[in-house]
């Protein structure tokens, strides 16, 4: 059964740069209070059912290439009789009641769907979800602007569905490169649309009734985090002016070969030191032992 409550629904407001304005009160027409669950299913499972192509096709036994001669004679050879070697119990052979290329098309009315649209929103609504934004005046894309709005309304990293009033190419194309933002008109949402998103934020003229603009300071602008894929070296996030450890390491190597090198030189100098002083020392024994033979 159909959940419905009388109560008005608002929802919260914002300017485009994330400014936040007096709470809107929502249209009562599309926003009553209604959450139908089995439409709703019922919605969402055409949807996905309409995307399959349903081009998984195998091949009968008739189909398969070979196997016209009987393998061998019926009777006296001791093994089983066969018939063709593309029979469903040879390798190779025809696959039995296999898929076929199929339509997987469902068709849902048109009172339905919009049924399961309105209960959508009014779910997203009842969790606070829904979000009104005044105006998305794009003169130009721009991804770091759409992106700064998300970041001040703390929606970085949650999926998130704009809805304009009417196509706006600019603020599509400002979202195409965001892989939790996905822009499209009000008109063309679907049931799958609005729960796939975590937060809806829908342009104040798509409800029927624009906000006045308000005057506003430029926003500050919010730093945003952007995650690096992590490297055998790297135990972190890379920052501008960090050095990647990799290098370092390279950086160490060669000063302990350098190290190395001199390091041989002094030893051998300094042994060699000891064995001249031990030669100086033998020198003057090996000449006075002759001369005490001679007296």
């Amino acid at each position: 059964m159909p959940e419905t409550t009388n109560t008005s629904v608002d929802a919260a407001a914002y300017t485009a740069q994330g400014t936040p304005r007096d709470r809107v009160a929502l249209p009562a027409d599309t926003f009553d209070g209604t959450v139908n669950l089995p439409v709703m299913h019922q919605a969402v499972k055409a949807f996905l059912a309409n995307q399959r192509q349903g081009n998984a096709s195998t091949k009968t036994r008739g189909e398969v290439i070979g196997g016209n001669q009987k393998p061998w004679k019926q009777k006296g050879t001791g093994r089983a009789r066969q018939g063709s070697i593309r029979a469903p119990n040879w390798v190779g052979g025809g696959t039995v009641f296999g898929p076929r290329p199929r339509k997987y098309t469902e068709i849902v009315p048109k009172q339905v769907r919009a049924l399961a649209r309105k209960s959508a929103f009014n779910a997203r609504a009842r969790e606070g979800a829904l979000i009104v934004i005044d105006a998305f005046d794009y003169e130009a894309p721009k991804t770091s602007r759409l992106q700064q709005l998300l970041a001040r309304l703390e929606l970085a990293h949650r999926k998130v569905l704009i809805l304009t009033d009417g196509v706006k190419q600019n603020v599509f194309l400002s979202g195409r490169n965001l892989p939790l933002a996905h822009v499209m008109p009000f008109s063309d949402v679907s049931t799958y649309n609005i729960l796939w998103s975590d937060v809806v934020l829908i342009e104040s003229g798509a409800l029927g009734e624009a906000l006045a603009p308000m005057k506003e300071k430029a926003a500050a602008k919010v730093k945003v985090v952007r995650y690096v894929a992590r490297t055998t070296d790297d135990r972190g996030p890379k920052t501008e002016g960090d050095e990647p450890k990799s290098k370092a390491k390279k950086k160490t190597a060669v000063k302990h070969k350098a190290a190395a090198k001199k390091a041989p030189a002094k030893k051998t100098a300094a042994k060699a030191k000891p064995h001249a002083k031990a030669a100086a020392k033998k020198s003057p024994a090996k000449k006075s032992a002759p001369e005490k033979k001679g007296k």
